[in-house]
């Protein structure tokens, strides 16, 4: 008894239960399948069409009822019964018929309007004719194929059976897994099936394979899908048996048959001799079973062989026989060797990653080293802070400037340099640095975007980098802030505990397009008014839309509307998240004084 208890959810009542529920599911789905099928065969029937054409009809039939489909499929009625009429049978078939000792059928084909052969009419049935359900030769002559057997359309035989009959060319299918349909119930078996033209028509025999027929198949199968091998080689006689899949791993013409044991060095590579010899060695003088593995020249390559080996001794311990079992793991080792390569790929790029994030971080504190607090300025006092996102490796380019110039004016702009990591880093640098040499020049916040967007097209060769921003001056006297946006999203204004977004004339990105010019917005601002700019990692989410964004921090911004600029920004990055965000989140807030 074990000394661990077990485990509720593998109680063996609880597990049958699972069980019992899978394949009740699957029986259902079984059983839909038997519906769907039965009823094109009897709608192709009906409308003398091909099975693909029905099916399709079927599924029109379905959109047009608004029905479901199994539904329709339901509501499809066995097509009346052809009178079957004693046809007349030459004599030469009816010979042919009776010399085959399995089930088999004489097919005429049946034609629709254009000529195409679209079903085959049953002209006679030798006296072992036989379908899966029970349907003996008696029942079949005289009617129609999918009538008789509506299963031929869902597994491919009718297909088979036209292009036999259009062709000339004989099938052979074997094993063929085959699925009768009758009263939408299935009734499953493993066929051989033939099928020849003879005159203007098909012979079609088949017969089930029996037991050992089943394991045989099984096994083949089995050995083709795991890519197993066996081979026997008769030490007396110098016999060797190979099944079909060792000529297949060895790269072998089963024409030359198979390779003695002395010739199996030479298949191997040099560095795998040893290897061989090791493995002779136990089985032909230590007389033991060995398992082992090397590799072979093959046609297509090196392949990787795993081989378990063992002596077939006579009664005083003599080998007179060796036995083998190989597989081929070529795919498991290619497989290992590719996860290896991409173990050292990912530790390569995670330190690459890890040494960005390093001298991004640098980068960032260089260029803005306050990254929370106020700044006083000119009837104003600002409120920013920057939050670089929860992954490192989304570290991005925000960016934010409010400086008083020469001229008396303030500059209150924020942006984003569109990417992630050291590349978003430094053109956020070229964003910043360009637009603060080019603001001592005087000019109006819409030249001074356009001087921006040349120096970014330009700055780079051969690489597009692109980025939004809204670049604005307030002017303290006249309390207005002239400004520009460029495919940022647009500023909040909360006056008097109201929120709401400043629209203005809107341009194309930085760096997107050449010689680009930007229009002006003038805004009229009050004391006590607080302009709100952002980036937007803070309207931004996954699975949610850009104006669902925008409204919740419309009605955050209303909702936090008050004195201190500090508080403002705080109390909006809890309502909306931001402090958990997956971008970088950069914040100005602005008051008027």
């Amino acid at each position: 008894m074990s000394k661990y208890p077990p485990f509720s959810r593998f109680e063996t009542g609880a597990a049958s239960a699972r069980v019992r529920e899978q394949l009740a599911r699957l029986r259902h789905r079984m059983r839909n399948e038997a519906i769907l099928d039965e009823a094109t065969a009897r709608l192709a029937t009906e409308l003398n069409i091909r099975p693909g054409e029905a099916a399709a009809q079927l599924a029109r039939m379905a959109q047009h009822s608004g029905l479901d489909l199994i539904e329709v499929a339901k509501g499809i009625e066995r097509p009346q019964e052809e009178e079957t009429l004693a046809l007349a049978v030459p004599a030469s078939v009816r010979g042919m018929l009776e010399a085959v000792h399995a089930s088999a059928l004489y097919l005429t084909p049946i034609k629709d309007s254009l000529g195409r052969v679209v079903d085959f009419r049953i002209l006679a049935a030798n006296r072992h004719a036989m379908t899966v359900p029970g349907r003996a030769a008696g029942e079949l002559a005289g009617r129609r194929l999918m009538a008789a057997t509506p299963g031929v359309a869902g597994c491919g035989l009718l297909d088979d059976y036209i292009a036999v009959y259009e062709t000339g060319e004989s099938v052979l299918r074997e094993p063929l897994e085959y699925v009768e349909v009758v009263d939408f119930l299935l009734w499953p078996a493993t066929l051989s099936v033939r099928a020849s033209r003879v005159n203007d028509g098909l012979l079609v025999s088949w017969r089930a394979l029996d037991e050992e027929e089943l394991l045989v198949s099984g096994w083949e199968r089995a050995q083709r899908l795991a890519e197993l091998g066996w081979g026997e080689w008769n030490l007396a006689t110098e016999r060797t048996l190979w099944t079909p899949q060792m000529y297949e791993m060895f790269g072998r013409d089963r024409a030359d048959g198979p390779m003695s044991l002395e010739q199996l060095p030479g298949a191997v590579v040099p560095e795998d001799l040893p290897v061989i010899e090791d493995m002779m060695h136990c089985l032909l003088e230590f007389r033991e079973a060995v398992e082992t593995g090397f590799r072979i020249q093959h046609r297509h390559g090196v392949r990787h062989l795993s081989v378990y080996g063992e002596p077939i001794l006579d009664a005083d311990g003599l080998p007179v026989k060796v036995r083998c079992l190989a597989q081929d793991v070529t795919k498991n080792r290619r497989k290992e060797r590719a996860l290896a390569v991409a173990h050292e790929q990912a530790h390569w790029q995670r330190q690459r990653a890890e040494e960005e994030h390093r001298v991004t971080v640098q980068l960032q504190n260089t260029i803005m080293p306050i990254r929370r607090g106020l700044i006083q300025l000119p009837r104003l006092t600002v409120g920013v802070r920057y939050l670089p996102g929860e992954e490192l490796a989304r570290l991005g380019g925000d960016w934010f400037k409010a400086r008083l110039l020469p001229d008396g004016r303030v500059i209150l702009a924020i942006g984003d340099a569109m990417g992630h990591g050291l590349t978003a880093a430094s053109i956020m640098l070229q964003m910043r640095s360009g637009l603060g040499g080019l603001a001592y020049t005087g000019a109006d916040a819409g030249r001074l975007t356009t001087w921006l967007n040349d120096l970014i097209v330009h700055s780079t060769e051969g690489i597009t980098v692109t980025g939004t921003a809204i670049i604005g001056h307030f002017d303290p006297d006249a309390r207005t802030y002239a400004w520009t946006n460029a495919g940022h999203p647009p500023p909040v204004l909360i006056r008097k505990d109201h929120a709401a977004l400043v629209q203005g004339a809107s341009g194309t990105m930085l760096g997107a397009f050449d010689a680009t010019e930007y229009g002006l917005t003038t805004t009229r601002l009050e004391p006590g008014d607080v302009l709100l700019l952002y980036t937007d990692g803070i309207v931004e989410r996954r699975e949610q839309d850009l104006e669902t964004g925008l409204a919740a921090l419309v009605q955050a911004a209303h909702y936090c509307a008050g004195e201190d600029p500090e508080e403002i920004i705080g109390c909006l990055l809890k309502r909306l998240g931001g402090e958990n965000a997956e971008d970088d989140i950069c914040l100005m807030a602005a008051k008027v004084l």
